[in-house]
């Protein structure tokens, strides 16, 4: 193999390796976002006290 071509196997593999992080990052960035909106609406859904309180027993 010539070193020609061996330059340009080596390029296109950094290539690919640097698509795959940047592509790695950007669902760890959503991942984030989707667990930040997550936390933000369980912190403000409205707690009723008054649920299960009572058991109804009859069927």
């Amino acid at each position: 193999m010539d070193i020609g071509a061996l330059s340009i196997i080596m390029s296109q593999s950094r290539v690919q390796e640097s698509a795959g992080i940047s592509v790695m990052k950007m669902a760890m960035d959503t991942g984030k976002e989707t667990a930040a909106q997550t936390t933000e609406m369980i912190k403000n859904v409205a707690i009723e006290t008054n649920r299960g309180q009572h058991l109804d027993t009859r069927a």
